[in-house]
């Protein structure tokens, strides 16, 4: 792939998705080193300080990284923002799946390795649920914090950063289970004998009840799609049997 030298227009803006589209077609493959400086801008034909601008973004997104003395390497081909979009627009079944991957270590982690300190947060997360009643966002907010109380509880950082990176596709779970009647979320009792299972330290019995609670929502997501995808396709044969 040959870098197009840059005619007009935000010369920054341009350079920066020159370089992102050739990470992202992998013209330089993760941990390649970019070309110096000097290259770069005669490539683009822009200036170094340009070249110098664009390669600083994309260090700050994640997709470079310059080390010092050594040059700057390619570090991931696609940028954690537009990560964040592409799972933020993946279907519920999908984030279910993933959130129950993640939720299911968790709690299996964190029946081994909970402290006192965590198992506190995590009552007093339940407790607020409890209270907020019919108030759907104080619901919705006081279960996220149980989770992310529960995912911190397993000790495991890196866990805990990538339930953290997910954290805006968890939210989206629990409103459209709390929302959706015909996707219902679990019960203030279940998330109840789930601590239960932290707090006794039982990590088998942990790990399954985190398993057992959005299992019926991801079935019932499955039946509403399939119901949505049979009303839709209702008119079609309505066509297809008047012929």
């Amino acid at each position: 792939m040959k870098l197009e030298k840059i005619q007009k227009g935000s010369l920054v803006e341009t350079a920066i998705e020159r370089l992102r589209s050739a990470i992202e077609q992998r013209y330089w493959l993760v941990g390649t080193r970019l070309p110096v400086e000097a290259d770069l801008s005669e490539s683009l034909g822009v200036g170094r300080n340009t070249v110098r601008e664009a390669v600083r973004v994309l260090v700050y997104v994640g997709m470079l990284e310059t080390r010092q003395g050594d040059g700057t390497y390619v570090r991931a081909t696609q940028e954690a923002g537009e990560a964040l979009r592409r799972i933020s627009r993946s279907e519920l079944r999908d984030k279910l799946e993933v959130r129950i991957m993640l939720e299911t270590e968790a709690a299996r982690l964190a029946a081994e390795r909970r402290t006192g300190s965590d198992l506190q947060i995590m009552m007093a997360a339940l407790d607020a649920r409890a209270r907020a009643g019919k108030d759907i966002d104080q619901q919705i907010a006081h279960d996220q914090a149980f989770h992310q109380a529960l995912v911190a509880a397993s000790h495991n950082t890196a866990l805990t950063e990538m339930y953290g990176y997910f954290s805006e596709s968890i939210t989206q779970t629990i409103e459209q289970t709390e929302l959706n009647n015909d996707v219902p979320g679990p019960a203030q009792e279940e998330h109840e004998l789930l601590l239960a299972a932290v707090r006794q330290q039982d990590p088998v019995k942990a790990e399954a009840l985190a398993r057992a609670m959005l299992q019926p929502s991801l079935a019932a997501f499955q039946r509403y799609r399939r119901k949505i995808e049979g009303e839709l396709s209702a008119p079609k044969n309505a066509i297809k049997e008047s012929r």
